[in-house]
């Protein structure tokens, strides 16, 4: 286990440090403000309704968003709202090994989420994102596995922003693409101010 985990550790500091270069150097990686996940700029006005304001998940998506170029504003000034529901974490045990004790498991993360325009009006309907991974069980090692288990809850809840990213990317192209020929030069008016404004509500 411990092995895995410096391998990991690793794998993931070259990762970054490359991550980094690519940037300096004038690269632009996909899911970070790239071609791929652009929004049209009716889209990159918007205000962050959650019930788990403070949440790592809840960051992941602020961060991620703006990469892309959404800057966060006050509900009052915003073109759109994002309304994103908590994280929801599942663990369930797949198989046993030679001495009934559990060899591997299998991890669920879940959250839902939905776009209102100005007016409150649903633009965009509840959307439920979803990761799963599989993890291998070494019951004599458990402060390392909790430690592996935060660690693929933290990749995780990226593989989620990243997917909220790419459906609200693809649903804003279709929209604008379907409004395009009737309105073709219409751009929000409004200049929101980056740092994000989060309405946190109820359970």
């Amino acid at each position: 286990m411990y092995k895995r985990l410096t391998r990991y550790s690793t794998h993931y500091s070259l990762t970054l440090c490359l991550a980094c270069l690519l940037t300096a150097c004038g690269f632009q990686l996909r899911g970070t403000g790239g071609s791929s996940t652009a929004l049209p700029e009716s889209w990159k006005s918007m205000h962050l309704v959650t019930s788990s304001p403070n949440s790592e998940f809840s960051r992941d998506v602020i961060a991620l968003l703006a990469a892309n170029g959404v800057q966060w504003t006050e509900r009052g000034k915003a073109n759109l709202i994002l309304v994103l529901g908590a994280e929801q974490f599942q663990q369930r045990y797949l198989s046993l090994n030679a001495e009934a004790r559990v060899a591997e498991y299998e991890l669920t993360m879940t959250s839902q989420f939905s776009i209102l325009d100005a007016q409150n009006k649903e633009i965009m309907a509840p959307t439920l994102v979803s990761v799963v991974k599989q993890v291998e069980n070494n019951p004599r090692n458990v402060v390392g596995k909790e430690g592996e288990v935060q660690m693929v809850q933290r990749e995780m809840r990226s593989d989620l922003a990243q997917q909220i990213m790419r459906r609200i990317s693809f649903h804003a192209a279709a929209a604008n693409a379907a409004t395009s020929s009737t309105q073709p030069d219409s751009l929000p008016n409004s200049q929101p101010d980056f740092l994000p404004n989060i309405e946190s509500v109820g359970q």
